[in-house]
Formats: structure tokens, C-alpha cells, sequence
């Protein structure tokens, strides 16, 4: 199949059926806003899309407690006063795989992909799961690489898992991160204009 027939026929993914992505989907439903929940699911729609059309080899497991869990750090119940809202989360879903019966090795890596996704690049070599995720959340949030997705799947992905507020909301948590932690990833993101990025995404337009 071609790059162009692949991306013609992409469809919405479903949650990997596993044990462990239940209890992702049940956490995070029971932790995050309802815009927060959508966005982590979309995080994974994106990049398990993504990832189906460029051929791109990775655990599906993974990646979706992954994105589900990624930005857990930023609910009240979970937020650090010490450290950056990403490595909090990291450390949230290590003691989650920890209780879902992951080995150590699975657990750190699981933490490191949920860290990655708020780096500039996460290699596709090194790393397939947190390049997906570092990918799929820019998509998301400022609507970088959304050319990737035609705008009919754009609009499959939007009806079944709508935006609902999710740009106001995020801003919020960003700039209360940043003020409390003023070296901390939010921080960096804000001063390095976020706000116009966020705004701009066309993921918040109304689709025709």
C-alpha cells in the first residue's frame, strides 16, 4: 500500500485490547476533565494513525497507557510543587504499571516515553512510542504536522472524541505550572509562545 492509499484509508483506532489500557482509560477518566480525557485519547488516535501509515513498528500497548497517562501531572490530585508536571507524571505511571504487573524495564520505559513527549524530537530509532507521542500531542495542542491527516478523518476524529474547551483549559494549567515553576518545561513553553501556537490550531475551527 502507498503512502497516498494509506492515507486515504485511515480509520480511528481502537484501544489496544489489554488489561492495562482498561485501567489507563478508567484512571484517567476518573482523574482528568473531560477535555484533558479527550485530548489523551486523541493523543493516541493521532499517533496510532500516524504510525499505521508510515509503517512504523511499535508496542500499541504502550503507547496508549502512555498517552493516556501523559499529562496526569497537570490534575490537582497528581501536581508537583517541586518538579515539572511531566516528570511527576512519569513517576505516577511508573507506580500504575508497577500495579498492573509490568516488569521494572517496562515501567521506566513507560515513564520515559510520557517525559519525551514534551521534547522538541524524540528519535523514531531510539524511541518509537515517544516519537508517536511527541508527535501526536503537537498535533493536538497547536495543530503541528496536521497535514498529516486529511480533513475528513480530522473531522471522524473531532465528532467521536470532541475538543470541548481543551485549548482554554490547557493554557490555564500551562501558565499556573509556569508561575510556580519558572524553570520548569510549561515555563519554557510559554515564553517560547505557546499561547499564539494554541491558538492557532486549526483543530479549533469548524470543520465545513
Amino acid at each position: 500500500m502507498t503512502l497516498n492509499s494509506a492515507h486515504r484509508a485511515l480509520t480511528v483506532p481502537a484501544a489496544p485490547d489489554t488489561a492495562a489500557c482498561a485501567a489507563a482509560l478508567e484512571v484517567a477518566t476518573a482523574y482528568c476533565s473531560p477535555a484533558l480525557l479527550n485530548h489523551s485519547v486523541r493523543s493516541y488516535v493521532w499517533a496510532s494513525a500516524y504510525a499505521a501509515q508510515r509503517g512504523i513498528e511499535h508496542d500499541a500497548e504502550l503507547l496508549y497507557v502512555s498517552a493516556l497517562l501523559h499529562d496526569i501531572g497537570l490534575v490537582a490530585e497528581f501536581d508537583s510543587h517541586t518538579i515539572d508536571f511531566d516528570v511527576a507524571g512519569g513517576h505516577v505511571a511508573w507506580v500504575f504499571a508497577a500495579g498492573a504487573g509490568w516488569p521494572t524495564e517496562r515501567r521506566q520505559r513507560l515513564s520515559e516515553v510520557i517525559v519525551r513527549h514534551m521534547w522538541d524530537a524524540v528519535d523514531v530509532r531510539e524511541d518509537p512510542e515517544g516519537h508517536l507521542l511527541e508527535r501526536a500531542t503537537g498535533v493536538d495542542i497547536s495543530g503541528r504536522n496536521l497535514d498529516d491527516f486529511t480533513a475528513g478523518f480530522q473531522a471522524k476524529v473531532l465528532a467521536r472524541y470532541p475538543r470541548a474547551g481543551l485549548s482554554d483549559e490547557f493554557l490555564a494549567c500551562f501558565h499556573d505550572q509556569a508561575a510556580r515553576k519558572p524553570q520548569s518545561s510549561p515555563a519554557a513553553s510559554v515564553q517560547g509562545g505557546l499561547a499564539e501556537r494554541v491558538r492557532a490550531n486549526p483543530l479549533d475551527r469548524p470543520v465545513d
